[in-house]
């Protein structure tokens, strides 16, 4: 309530469904739950939209993307881990690239105007080729907090690679606003 702004919640939790209406109630906009946690994806989903926000589902690196064939078309956002869960400043796993280029295809190919999200590895070395390849949400943590030169000057760098990267245009699917963080 002190914010405006969109917030995501990441439920990297087992058993999201016991928590999902108590995170909508306390203002989240978009509840993402793991893939593998939910055996029962369809009704976490809709279990999500009733309880008044936008429903997403994330995938471990290791998870394989046809476990999102017959849910895509429910959700909003996908969540693509480019490393495994559980602490930052992993370094990208290189097959996530292709993981992303796949799911894009898979979601043009649908006319899905669902979001693509990546989490772990984020930099400014890494930030580009995660947005060549589809992505149009970047999850940044170690780069911009554990940054040296500070909080700001990371944004800034990271602004900076971002402005050079060419927008997506509807013609290559999805079109794509990318963003990290206020400037």
């Amino acid at each position: 309530r002190v914010t405006r702004l969109p917030l995501h919640v990441h439920l990297m939790i087992e058993q999201p469904e016991r928590y999902i209406d108590e995170f909508a109630r306390a203002g989240a906009d978009v509840i993402i739950v793991h893939v593998e946690t939910c055996p029962h994806l369809h009704r976490t989903v809709e279990q999500i939209r009733q309880a008044g926000a936008r429903p997403a589902v994330t995938l471990n690196p290791a998870t394989p993307l046809v476990l999102l064939e017959e849910i895509v078309d429910r959700v909003e956002l996908v969540l693509v881990m480019s490393v495994d869960p559980g602490f930052g400043g992993q370094e990208l796993i290189p097959a996530s690239l292709e993981r992303v280029r796949r799911l894009r295809r898979m979601l043009d190919e649908r006319g899905l105007e669902c979001h693509i999200e990546v989490d772990g590895g984020i930099n400014a070395d890494t930030m580009g080729d995660v947005v060549r390849a589809g992505a149009d949400i970047l999850v940044v943590g170690s780069a911009v907090f554990s940054d040296e030169d500070g909080v700001k000057a990371a944004m800034r760098r990271l602004h900076a690679v971002l402005r050079r990267l060419p927008a997506r245009t509807k013609e290559q699917g999805q079109p794509c606003t990318t963003k990290v963080g206020p400037e």
